[in-house]
C-alpha cells in the first residue's frame, strides 16, 4: 500500500469509502460521530483542492482515505484533563476512513506521517472505541480532552519521535 494525495478524480472513490466508514461506526456502536452526513461532498471537494486530502491505495485503487493538516489545530488550543506531550510542531491526522477491504490502513497512514513529523496529534469520539484502540496501538499517548467545533468532546491523542 502506498499514500498519495488525492485527485479529483477519486471523488468517487473517496465518497464510497466514507459512506462504508459510516456504516461500520453505526454498526459498532458509534452512530453519532459522523452519522450518514459527515464529512459533505463539499468539505472533501475543498479538502482535494487545498492538498490535505490523502489516499491509501493497494494496485492503484483507493482503499483508505484521511486528511492531513500542517500547523496549529485551532480546535487543539484549550486541552483539559490533561496536557499536550509537547509544543513542538506537529500534523494533524481528521477524517481517517477505510472502506474494510485492506487491512492496515491506518498503520500505512501513521507510518507516512511518522515519515514527514516527528509529532502527530488525533482525535476520536469516546464511542469510537476501534479507532482508540489503533491509535493506541500504534504508539499514541492519551493526552486529555479536546473540544471540535460543534463543541463536542473528543479523546486527544499525540504520538512524539522525541
Amino acid at each position: 500500500m502506498h499514500v498519495r494525495k488525492a485527485k479529483p478524480k477519486d471523488l468517487d472513490d473517496i465518497m464510497k469509502i466514507y459512506s462504508m466508514a459510516q456504516d461500520f461506526m453505526i454498526e459498532s456502536g458509534n452512530p453519532n460521530q459522523w452519522g450518514r452526513s459527515y464529512p459533505s461532498k463539499e468539505l472533501i471537494i475543498d479538502d482535494i483542492e487545498n492538498e490535505i486530502c490523502h489516499v491509501i491505495c493497494k494496485d492503484n485503487k483507493p482503499h483508505g482515505v484521511f486528511a492531513l493538516f500542517s500547523g496549529d489545530e485551532p480546535t487543539y488550543q484549550y486541552i483539559e484533563d490533561g496536557k499536550w506531550l509537547n509544543e513542538c510542531p506537529y500534523v494533524t491526522v481528521h477524517r481517517i476512513a477505510s472502506d474494510g477491504k485492506c487491512h492496515g490502513i491506518f498503520k500505512c497512514a501513521i507510518a507516512y506521517c511518522k515519515s514527514i513529523s516527528d509529532n502527530i496529534r488525533i482525535d476520536t469520539h469516546k464511542s469510537n472505541t476501534v479507532m482508540q484502540r489503533q491509535i493506541e496501538k500504534n504508539g499514541f499517548e492519551k493526552c486529555g480532552t479536546v473540544y471540535v467545533r460543534d463543541g463536542s468532546p473528543r479523546i486527544a491523542y499525540q504520538w512524539s519521535k522525541q
